[in-house]
């Protein structure tokens, strides 16, 4: 394993080494915090579907070995000289993106997320050449830009997948009008990690809020404990046409390949599909719905940090956090199997410190 000039922090995580996918102790070096740095002692990290797409290289650009992890909440422990707005102590998160430009049109307009030259959080490049290891580990070093703050009211367990799955929602709900459309209605299609904080953030918003899921046992959980306003199994071809030309919106949260066509007859003429999940294999698009609806769909990765700050804050002004499982290191590999079976409710999350 290659070492950069200035990697000389030993740091130990829990890492995958091939396309098994199974992870294991794994030693490591990270770089020394500089000038722009906040190196963070991480306790807890949400476990996000794309870990496993990654972890068993589904998108053919795995580097191995590869720690995993973009959901992650911890404490300051250093920072650099050039950094003002966090100190030792302070309770902060790390999402999918550790490094951008900083200088294009993307990035000034405060739309980092999109820069040709952002760097992900694990499975990426730094500028330094070196690769970038997640939150599967005891401490991470990022630059202040990238850095957010939790508010005092979260647990930073329940909300470390807020990092992920929280912005992922929130960021298309905001460009989509949806904060500003109280007694609108949205669908939910996937009651997961991601789907569900999409619930919450809809009831939060005002917005009557449809949950669309393959599986019918979920309607009680989702009716009574997420208050969803309605459930509609999407295999159910009766329950889909009665609800044709319903919805205003619709959020995609399922990674798997499925058809488009069916949840776009749910739109009104001029809805709009927004998708945020990664499937390892083309979603099916037939055109008649979208031609005959004049319906858009929407594609969506995670937001900008602005986003992400302003997004945290309000979870923290509403009482919006995951319904997480909390996992020990030792139970990682049990863990990322029941997340392959969808056997989670709704979002595992790794106690990395252990006594934390």
């Amino acid at each position: 394993m290659e070492v950069t000039a200035n990697h000389t922090q030993t740091v130990a995580g829990w890492a995958a080494m091939n396309e098994a996918g199974k992870v294991e102790p794994f030693i490591f070096k990270r770089r020394v915090n500089g000038v722009d740095d906040v190196t963070i002692k991480v306790l807890y990290c949400g476990m996000c579907h794309t870990d496993l797409h990654f972890m068993k290289n589904h998108f053919d650009i795995t580097m191995y070995p590869i720690v995993p992890g973009h959901e992650i909440t911890g404490v300051v422990t250093d920072v650099g000289a050039n950094v003002s707005t966090f100190k030792a102590g302070d309770r902060v998160g790390v999402g999918c993106i550790v490094e951008a430009c900083l200088a294009c049109d993307h990035c000034c307009r405060s739309e980092e997320n999109y820069c040709d030259r952002l760097v992900l959080t694990y499975n990426g490049i730094l500028s330094d050449g070196s690769v970038t290891y997640g939150g599967y580990s005891e401490k991470i070093v990022v630059h202040q830009k990238f850095v957010a703050r939790i508010p005092d009211t979260l647990p930073l367990d329940a909300a470390a997948p807020l990092l992920c799955a929280g912005i992922t929602v929130y960021s298309p709900m905001k460009r989509h009008g949806m904060l500003a459309k109280s007694g609108g209605s949205l669908g939910v299609v996937g009651l997961g990690g991601l789907g569900h904080i999409a619930v919450k953030f809809g009831k939060a918003f005002g917005l009557r809020v449809t949950v669309v899921s393959t599986s019918p046992g979920k309607e009680k959980e989702a009716r009574e404990v997420l208050k969803a306003d309605d459930f509609i199994v999407s295999t159910d071809q009766k329950q889909m046409q009665a609800k044709m030309r319903s919805l205003d919106y619709i959020i995609d949260t399922v990674p798997a390949k499925h058809s488009l066509g069916p949840l776009l007859e749910l739109l009104k003429i001029n809805g709009v599909l927004a998708l945020v999940a990664a499937p390892d294999q083309p979603i099916e698009l037939p055109s008649f719905p979208l031609i005959f609806g004049k319906r858009t769909i929407s594609g969506s990765i995670t937001g900008s940090m602005r986003e992400t700050q302003e997004m945290l804050d309000l979870c923290g002004e509403h009482n919006i956090t995951c319904d997480i499982e909390l996992v020990s290191t030792d139970g990682i590999n049990e863990a990322l199997g029941r997340l392959a079976r969808n056997d989670v409710r709704y979002r595992f999350v790794i106690d990395i410190a252990g006594d934390s």
